[in-house]
């Protein structure tokens, strides 16, 4: 799937798809990882309006024309979870800082200094709407090792370093952020008896 055309501000995607046929008018769709809303549908593929918000906080307003982008259809109900449960709300970008092989994976490092504290090694990551599994921890972010079948099957096979991904952290993680803090934070009160 490729970037068919994407007008002067950025503002609007047409992206080329065999999924058209699956998607109606008003649908969701996650484009690298950044939930869309699919606004007109065609035998060539579907467009999207995307807020300035998100171009500022996600990797979407680089795209170029014939850009390949990873696309997912929602989860419908009874469908398996293959990976984690991944929302399509980019939680910031990560920049790869290095590419090495290992048998036969290929281990990007990738630096994500604001968010490592989400990050667990064998816990769950998004890049690109790609569910992935951390394979280690860094000091400024993370590594996953991916196998041939991811590489073909998703753009990030075409990453090289300094390139920016999209990531999106467990939602888990940041809800028990918020729900500890609101705990510490909660002032003590003594039983009535």
């Amino acid at each position: 799937m490729r970037v068919l055309q994407r007008d002067q501000t950025g503002a609007r995607l047409r992206i080329d798809t065999r999924l058209a046929g699956e998607l109606s008018e008003g649908d969701s769709i996650a484009v690298n990882g950044v939930c869309l809303t699919a606004t007109q549908i065609d035998r060539e593929g579907f467009a999207a309006d995307v807020m300035n918000e998100t171009l500022a906080r996600s990797s979407l307003g680089r795209l170029q024309d014939g850009a390949r982008v990873n696309l997912e259809l929602p989860l419908r109900a009874g469908d398996r979870l293959g990976g984690h449960v991944v929302q399509g709300h980019v939680d910031g970008m990560a920049v790869v800082v290095s590419i090495r092989e290992d048998g036969i994976s290929r281990v990007f490092e990738l630096a994500l200094p604001t968010l490592v504290r989400y990050l667990v090694e064998k816990g769950s990551v998004a890049l690109d709407g790609v569910s992935l599994t951390i394979s280690a921890l860094t000091e400024n972010g993370f590594c996953v090792s991916l196998i041939p079948e991811t590489l073909q099957r998703t753009r990030l096979g075409e990453l090289e370093v300094g390139d920016v991904v999209n990531a999106e952290v467990d939602v888990l993680a940041k809800h028990v952020e918020r729900l500890m803090g609101s705990r510490l934070q909660a002032p003590v009160t003594e039983g009535v008896s």
